[in-house]
């Protein structure tokens, strides 16, 4: 396993009060905000005076776990002459490998960032029920029982002249009908195909109609994007919470497989070239997909949603907020209620993973934090890298797609 470093941009900058309104802070950058061991976990800042006068400020750093436990916190009063800068270190001592929250204040002024330690030797421990690989196997013998009658339909107005681009409808799990959109390259030959997962609850979109080297297919799950018209499972994460086998994101679990089903279908596609990818939901559906398919030949998720539900409902309002009003109105005990849960979360599904992965994560990541992403990826035995974006939140930078297209054609 190796970490591919990027640099961190922070730009938090603060206002701090003095003769005109102009000493000022900077976050200082380090390498990706990810420190390691033996290196202690430190903030930099730069206080810049750019008054005729002295100035003079209290600077305070306070620091918590990324559950909001507090940690330490420092103050240092800061005297800077007239022109100058002065920089400032803060320094301590993480307890346990994860993320920590940092909040630098002087006067009205806040910045607010995440910094990490160790992220690859966080320990999220299996909860996997015993009969985990039982409950899968059944599913997929349930999805091939099921005639995917799959249908595809020419969209003229969103083809070019190097790639055909079709709606596709196809049956999952259920009989429930699920589509995407399908691009295919023109000219005749043999294909590496990429499978792309949504995000939950986004708008579906169309593959490049202008790339001629890969075939492509974007799946709308069940009541998801190009299926949300349909949809009758309510708020999605929320659905069947009181019964495992009915829960929704067992259906949707396996619409992933029949999305592989599909690319395997066409004769175009190179069978040993299927790559998977998505963020978010999409993240975490590249993830199951990668362990209950190994059809898959290397994955790249980001920022990847569903894992190490108990962690994640201590760090996050969302889902946890509608995920538990749920489990009060249902009455389900919190013991059912994460033995549920179990079936479905990344981390009691990525030791299955065996197709190489590059992960994603948004430092400054609210929705999907990076404690959780790396609750799956640290489960993962095969070979796996991971790029950190410092700046980014609920996203990843523009450079993650030219780095994701590379890794794909390591594979090829």
């Amino acid at each position: 396993m190796k970490k591919i470093a990027f640099i961190l941009l922070c730009g938090c900058f603060g206002v701090l009060p003095g003769a005109a309104q102009e000493l000022s802070f900077e976050v200082l950058p380090h390498a990706d905000g990810v420190f390691y061991a033996p290196e202690r976990p430190a903030v930099e800042l730069l206080l810049t005076n750019s008054t005729a006068q002295q100035g003079t400020t209290c600077v305070r750093l306070t620091v918590e776990t990324d559950d909001h436990r507090p940690l330490c916190a420092f103050s240092q009063q800061a005297t800077v002459p007239a022109g100058a800068q002065l920089p400032l270190r803060f320094e301590f001592q993480a307890p346990a490998p994860g993320f920590y929250r940092c909040t630098l204040a002087a006067a009205d002024s806040v910045a607010r960032f995440n910094i990490g330690f160790e992220p690859e030797a966080i320990v999220s421990l299996g909860d996997a029920q015993p009969d985990l690989k039982e409950f899968w196997e059944e599913a997929r013998a349930e999805l091939d029982a099921v005639d995917p009658c799959y249908e595809m339909t020419l969209l003229p107005e969103k083809s070019s002249k190097v790639r055909e681009i079709y709606l596709v409808r196809m049956k999952s799990l259920g009989g429930e009908t699920i589509s995407g959109y399908y691009a295919r390259p023109v000219k005749r030959g043999k294909y590496p195909v990429i499978v792309g997962y949504m995000g939950y609850g986004s708008k579906p979109w169309c593959p490049d109609p202008n790339n001629p080297d890969f075939a492509e297919f974007v799946l709308s799950v069940r009541g998801q994007g190009l299926n949300e018209p349909e949809n009758t499972y309510g708020d999605w994460i929320t659905w069947g919470l009181d019964d495992k086998m009915h829960y929704y994101y067992r259906g949707a679990f396996m619409d992933l497989v029949r999305a592989i089903d599909f690319v395997c279908s066409r004769e175009e596609v190179r069978q040993d070239a299927i790559f998977a990818e998505g963020g978010s939901q999409g993240g975490a559906f590249t993830l199951a997909a990668c362990a209950l398919d190994h059809r898959i030949r290397a994955a790249a998720p980001y920022i990847p949603f569903l894992s190490d539900y108990p962690d994640y409902f201590r760090i996050v309002h969302w889902p946890a907020e509608p995920v538990l009003r749920r489990q009060k109105e249902l009455g389900i005990p919190d013991e059912e209620l994460y033995r549920t849960l179990s079936y479905f979360d990344i981390k009691n599904l990525a030791p299955w993973i065996e197709c190489p992965i590059m992960m994603g994560v948004g430092l400054q990541d609210e929705v999907c934090p990076p404690h959780t992403n790396f609750s799956g990826y640290n489960r993962i035995s095969t070979e796996k890298c991971y790029r950190v974006f410092p700046r980014c939140g609920h996203d990843v930078g523009p450079e993650w797609w030219p780095a994701r297209t590379e890794f794909f054609k390591k594979y090829l």
